[in-house]
């Protein structure tokens, strides 16, 4: 051990404290408007922008939904190494290129805020983090510095109980910021839902088979899948929120909240399905919708000759896109609603765009703020920027849900049960093969409409050993699903869901 170790730990923990004040404090500020935010998730934001979309898929592949955690797990590991790497310098060689290492933090934060939100005032946070953390570098580097003060320098436990008390004060400020945060979350399930114009009967039992492990046909709101670029779900007040049309339309329309539900509503059962969803994947799902006809709303705007695409952006400055010709009938909404509660804020409260048919990166668009009209040749949404089709109709496709993929099940009947989907065209047919025998025809739950998944089920007598089992749908225009497999970049992943079960003796 050298006689340096001591002053590399001692600056190693200075720094990380210092960087803990920093957030801390950070989170303190931010906790003072609903428009101010941690600088950690305005870094998190450009980082899931930024990043290519291979990177994207790979964490949806391994993380699934829980990939904004881990993203922000992986952003604090990397401030912690920064932050110890930023006290060594300031022990060993430099205080002020120390104290610049913790300002360099507060200026990558001030920026990523201002990309983010386009507000100068979004930087407040990281520049008055920043500082309180230069001011405890500087504070505990009298402890870490012997030209500073030998005795200071040489007593280990006082350096201790001042890091650690300044830890522990850090630690309650940011706690504080926290708690004082929550009170710019929204909770709309409180809110009153106008009765829908429109109204659907009840689903009938017959869409649905009881088999255990099978999806229900109606996918609950606190199961449903999400997957979207936002690292903190928007907290939108609906007494200020506005949803505007724009661009190419003849009479650009501005509607409160308010005005949004009061007009006519529809309700309609929808699937939904994300672009990121392998093959056998979990990431799609299905719901009774509540909404605002969007066909109804850009006849009243007027849709200008030439416009041949629909952006919808969103608070976040996300943005979809997809073709005026979607418009072609079919229940594209404006939506408030999902399973007769308002839509939950991790799904687009106050109002997002559902488009039957269309995988969600090009039509989903939560937290709607705008809708612009206008053509393909002038703008590329956030994903078409990132190498995915600018159109993105929905595969055929299916799933085994039930046995699970490597289970063991007992010898005898026992049934192969999943879903189906093919949006707008519906499912005609679903098949079934057990190793390499026939394809055989899986029973069909009734259809409840062209735009909802179907599920299916098929009776096997299971025979001991080692079994694959692979399904395939066909849409009623007669198309069949490939088997040819391809991932989910740039339009959809398509193939044949194969599992494979053990049959005990």
């Amino acid at each position: 051990m050298t006689d340096r170790d001591p002053t590399v730990r001692r600056g190693a923990l200075t720094g990380i404290v210092a960087g803990l004040v920093a957030v801390s404090v950070a989170q303190l500020i931010a906790s003072f408007s609903r428009n101010l935010r941690n600088p950690i998730l305005d870094v998190g934001d450009r980082v899931i922008d930024g990043v290519p979309s291979a990177v994207k898929e790979f964490a949806i592949d391994v993380f699934g939904t829980a990939d904004k955690p881990v993203l922000l797990v992986g952003i604090a590991m990397l401030l912690v190494a920064y932050s110890a790497g930023v006290g060594i310098v300031a022990a060993r060689k430099s205080l002020p290129l120390g104290a610049i290492g913790v300002a360099l933090f507060g200026v990558i934060g001030a920026a990523a805020a201002v990309a983010g939100t386009g507000r100068a005032i979004a930087v407040i946070p990281s520049i008055v983090g920043s500082g309180a953390g230069i001011g405890a570098l500087l504070f505990l580097s009298r402890y870490t510095a012997p030209e500073l003060d030998p005795h200071l320098a040489a007593s280990r436990r006082t350096f201790l109980q001042a890091s650690g008390a300044m830890a522990v004060s850090a630690l309650a400020l940011g706690g504080l910021g926290f708690a004082l945060d929550r009170r710019f979350d929204v909770d709309p399930s409180g809110l009153a839902l106008p009765s829908p114009d429109r109204s659907l009967d009840p689903i009938p039992s017959d869409v649905s088979f009881t088999e255990n492990g099978l999806d229900p046909f109606v996918t609950p709101n606190a199961d449903f899948y999400r997957i979207d670029t936002a690292l903190t779900v928007p907290r939108i007040d609906p007494a200020t929120y506005t949803l505007a049309i724009t661009g190419m339309v003849d009479r650009p329309l501005t509607l409160t909240y308010q005005e949004l539900i009061d007009r006519p509503l529809v309700e309609s059962d929808i699937t939904l399905t994300c672009v990121s969803n392998e093959v056998g994947g979990k990431l799609v799902g299905n719901a009774r919708w509540l909404g605002v006809r969007l066909d109804d709303l850009l006849d009243e705007a007027g849709i200008a000759p030439g416009a041949d695409q629909i952006v919808g952006r969103s608070v976040d400055r996300y943005t979809c896109g997809f073709p005026v010709s979607a418009l072609d009938g079919r229940d594209a909404l404006v939506a408030i609603a999902m399973n007769g509660e308002p839509l939950p804020p991790e799904h687009g409260f106050p109002a997002r765009l559902i488009v039957p048919g269309l995988y969600g990166y090009v039509s989903a668009t939560k937290w709607l703020a705008e809708i612009e009209l206008t053509t393909f040749d002038q703008f590329d949404h956030y994903w078409v920027d990132r190498g995915w089709d600018a159109e993105a109709p929905i595969k055929t496709q299916s799933r085994i849900d039930t046995p699970s993929a490597l289970g063991r099940i007992a010898p005898g009947t026992t049934a192969i049960a999943g879903v189906a989907w093919a949006q707008t065209r519906g499912i005609d047919r679903v098949e079934v093969r057990i190793d390499d025998g026939p394809w055989q025809d899986a029973e069909l739950a009734a259809e409840l409409n062209d735009t909802t998944w179907r599920q299916w089920k098929l009776a096997w007598d299971a025979t001991p050993g080692r079994h694959e089992i692979s399904c395939r749908a066909t849409d009623r225009t007669g198309t069949t699903q490939t088997e040819e497999r391809t991932r989910p970049i740039p339009n959809g992943a398509s193939g044949w869901h194969s599992i494979v079960v053990i049959v005990e003796a």
